[in-house]
């Protein structure tokens, strides 16, 4: 079968005869592969800056983002039917007794490294014709939004996070007051770093829970992405017209700001004007650069007098995905257009050089493997 590998031994990237995976457990599940969303991850292994293949083999099947129909399950699944639409989870655990997150089912937070991850290290992905999977890592979606549910695995970076800003700020007096009809985060301020696929879903996740959400990101402001911003009920601001500190000046006290630029030297000027009690979620990768002057001194002063905490995020967990599930469905009820917007391109698996080494730009693109 068709699939797209990336041979780091002599850097390239080509379509290969995959072998066809058979249900081998009886709690397997065989998926024909819909969708499979591209992101600047699929990239940077494309330049073969990360990435491995499964050990003994020559080349790592690409593929992360997923969308997939099943088509036969083995006889102990109990979670999925035939016919069913699923969105496959991405890391896989290790294999230590002593990493108690693995042994806990929450491999995202790992403590040997040693976990594999479905088309980026160690385990083939899902840019191929079918794949073979347990239940356990799979989540079953709504079949009426069948055309954006490859969105889930990026949703839950935003799911993710938002999660533990509220476990985090536990630690002190910071919930809105409960009024009857009102979001959780009616009276806070987020800000959104960044305008791809990430940070707009981001966008729509605080939006949801009612913070009042700004993004700010390099595009003007007639630009799609400001426009799709505009839907949501967030606001955009531009970073080709305003400054990180005209942004500060117009938002007020910043209670979380959610980076989803990978720009490290933005990032670090945007916390100087976090605000009292705020929080900063990292969840850009930044490639190596040349050293970029910070201002420690300000940055931990505010940490320390203003109660501030930073935090990373990476991958995302059973209790992630299922809220990207839910809020997905939620955000299609609110803002069809919007959503549907973000994936700007579809191509066949055959063209994948169009959108993997060519990168042709919009906010999502999508390798539609099959079209039904």
């Amino acid at each position: 079968m068709k699939a797209i590998g990336v041979f780091s031994k002599d850097h390239t990237v080509r379509m290969v005869a995959h072998k066809e995976p058979k249900i081998l457990h009886p709690t397997d599940v065989k998926l024909q592969m819909l969708d499979v969303g591209v992101c600047g991850t699929d990239r940077e292994i494309c330049a073969f800056d990360y990435g491995s293949p499964p050990q003994g083999e020559d080349y790592l099947v690409l593929g992360h983002e997923s969308l997939a129909r099943v088509v036969a399950i083995g006889a102990g699944v109990s979670q999925l039917k035939v016919g069913d639409l699923a969105v496959t989870m991405v890391r896989r655990p290790c294999l230590h007794e002593s990493c108690i997150p693995c042994r806990s089912g929450r491999q995202d937070f790992c403590e040997t490294g040693d976990f594999t991850e479905r088309g980026i290290k160690d385990a083939h992905g899902f840019m191929t014709e079918f794949i073979v999977e347990d239940q356990q890592f799979l989540h079953v979606v709504p079949a009426a939004f069948r055309d954006v549910m490859v969105l889930v695995e990026p949703l839950t970076i935003a799911e993710k996070a938002l999660t533990q800003v509220w476990q985090v700020q536990q630690r002190l007096p910071w919930a809105c007051p409960v009024i009857p009809g009102k979001s959780p985060g009616y009276c806070h301020k987020a800000v959104v770093l960044g305008a791809g696929p990430v940070g707009l879903l981001g966008a729509m996740v605080l939006t949801s829970a009612a913070f009042d959400t700004y993004v700010y990101s390099r595009e003007p402001m007639s630009s799609p992405k400001a426009q799709l911003v505009a839907e949501i009920g967030a606001t955009y601001v531009s970073g080709e017209t305003d400054s990180v500190a005209d942004l500060a000046d117009r938002v007020g006290n910043i209670d979380v700001v959610y980076e989803a630029a990978g720009a490290s030297v933005l990032s670090f000027e945007l916390m100087k004007f976090l605000g009292t009690n705020g929080i900063f979620i990292f969840t850009g990768v930044p490639g190596r650069k040349a050293p970029a002057e910070v201002d420690t001194d300000l940055i931990m002063r505010n940490l320390v007098l203003k109660n501030q905490v930073v935090f990373g995020t990476v991958n995302a967990g059973a209790d992630a995905y299922e809220s990207a599930v839910r809020d997905l469905s939620l955000f299609m009820g609110r803002w069809p257009n919007a959503v549907r917007s973000l994936i700007t391109g579809r191509y066949a698996i055959d063209d994948y050089e169009d959108v993997l080494l060519q990168n042709p730009g919009g906010i999502k693109n999508v390798i539609s493997v099959t079209t039904d």
